[in-house]
């Protein structure tokens, strides 16, 4: 009996002691885990966070990628944290050809940024230190000066006689210009080119504030005077009328379609 005690104690101890190995095994291997996916955490998100972030442009056509970067050279120290997103958007719509922008984070070390440009609709002149300069006019009627920006095969009518003498950042034309510069644009998102026929659009101003239009045809050098409905109807119209008063009398100077009627004057 008493051998039968003393065998059955001591496999009594060596299981305890495989249960007591076991359990550090457990123990080991689960720190080791935690180990394990603790660097992974830290090699995969911690650390690229903590330096430069990636930083990713779309949307820009015109504007360089080396111009927008050095716009955020200041920042180029900052992580991922301490990227600023509204100051990087202020940053970058300084630029007179943007028009909206957006930053998005995405952790751990990417920032998304998207670029809407401006889109020159028409064109006026202003006076800078004696010269004349080209000024751009997007669909909202911000004048924005960026003598890089491609037309992208557009046609650009050319606005001249609006009161606008000088060119600050974010400035607009007048306001009650600015319905011209909806029918431009509008008239643009036709099929037909109407303003490859049309050199430029001269604002005539009239008592009381208000305003007309002469359009000066670029293959001819008539003069026509017209309302403010600047549409296809009164473009066709006008070319139509413009094909009969040459066949009648070559010698016009100016036509007015203005009040209803049809009336020329020669030279």
């Amino acid at each position: 009996m008493s051998d039968m005690s003393m065998t059955g104690f001591a496999s009594g101890m060596v299981e305890k002691k495989r249960d007591v190995k076991t359990r550090i095994i457990i123990v080991v291997f689960s720190v080791l885990c935690v180990v394990f996916f603790a660097e992974i955490v830290i090699y995969k998100f911690v650390l690229p966070s903590m330096g430069k972030p990636k930083i990713i442009f779309s949307g820009s056509k015109e504007i360089s990628m080396d111009e927008m970067t050095q716009l955020l050279y200041p920042m180029r120290n900052m992580n991922w944290f301490a990227f600023n997103a509204e100051e990087a958007v202020s940053i970058l719509a300084s630029i007179p050809a943007v028009d909206a922008v957006s930053v998005s984070k995405h952790f751990p070390d990417k920032i998304f940024i998207n670029i809407v440009e401006r889109e020159s609709v028409a064109m006026t002149f202003i006076s800078v230190n004696g010269r004349s300069i080209p000024v751009q006019i997007d669909r909202n009627g911000v004048l924005f000066n960026d003598p890089s920006m491609k037309q992208n095969g557009s046609i650009i009518p050319i606005i001249s006689g609006m009161p606008v003498e000088h060119l600050s950042e974010g400035m607009r034309i007048p306001v009650k210009y600015r319905m011209l510069i909806e029918q431009v644009a509008a008239i643009q998102k036709l099929g037909q080119k109407y303003f490859a026929a049309i050199a430029e659009i001269c604002v005539v101003p009239k008592e009381y504030g208000n305003y007309e239009l002469m359009l000066i045809p670029a293959k001819t050098k008539i003069r026509v005077l017209t309302d403010r409905a600047l549409n296809e109807d009164a473009l066709q119209y006008m070319m139509v009328v413009l094909d009969v008063v040459n066949s009648i009398e070559p010698n016009v100077a100016e036509v007015d379609l203005r009040y209803g009627s049809v009336s020329y004057r020669a030279r």
